[in-house]
């Protein structure tokens, strides 16, 4: 992705079986996943992530999808099931502080595993912080590649999750391989 240096961002949407996905990078790496549908004012999440990257990244954002095919085939091979990690370089530069410590923890959760938000808070240097996991993982800049769906309640329950509960148990499932225990 090092040849993006005539845009701030280059942009496409990629097909998926859990909807369309923005994928959005930089000339450091992917920057931005966002599930499609509705956001809030009737604007689309798509239209809303390519207004806060302008504003936050830089304002020359356009469409480039060969920029972002080795994105967009690693993605494909992961949901075909025959890609276990991303091998993609990141521009984390929309997570600060606390929730950028949490996406570092959260990279180390392995393929088909899963940790509790109080799991994450410890690795991530404060125990107590759990709240501010969950909405560490709310603001995931790149979920999917940085698997946040993987983090779940103590209690083994879900939680939440910015692309909805359905999504979050695809994930889980299409991770889950026969005879493989959780955690």
């Amino acid at each position: 992705m090092s040849e993006v240096t005539d845009l701030d961002v280059a942009y496409t949407v990629h097909p998926s079986p859990i909807g369309d996905l923005l994928l959005a990078a930089t000339d450091r790496g992917l920057v931005r996943v966002e599930f499609g549908g509705s956001a809030a004012g009737g604007e689309t999440r798509v239209d809303a992530a390519l207004e806060r990257l302008a504003r936050e990244v830089g304002p020359r954002v356009e469409r480039a999808p060969a920029r972002l095919a080795a994105v967009a085939r690693q993605l494909d091979e992961y949901f075909a099931g025959t890609r276990k990690t991303f091998d993609l370089p990141l521009d984390l530069r929309l997570a600060h502080g606390f929730r950028r410590a949490v996406l570092d923890h959260l990279l180390a959760i392995g393929y088909g595993r899963t940790a509790s938000y109080a799991e994450v808070a410890a690795a991530a240097g404060n125990p107590r912080a759990v709240r501010a996991v969950g909405s560490a993982c709310a603001h995931n800049p790149v979920p999917v590649v940085v698997p946040c769906h993987r983090v779940l309640r103590s209690d083994g329950s879900l939680g939440g999750y910015g692309g909805g509960l359905e999504v979050k148990r695809f994930l889980l499932s299409l991770e889950a391989e026969p005879g493989r225990t959780r955690g």
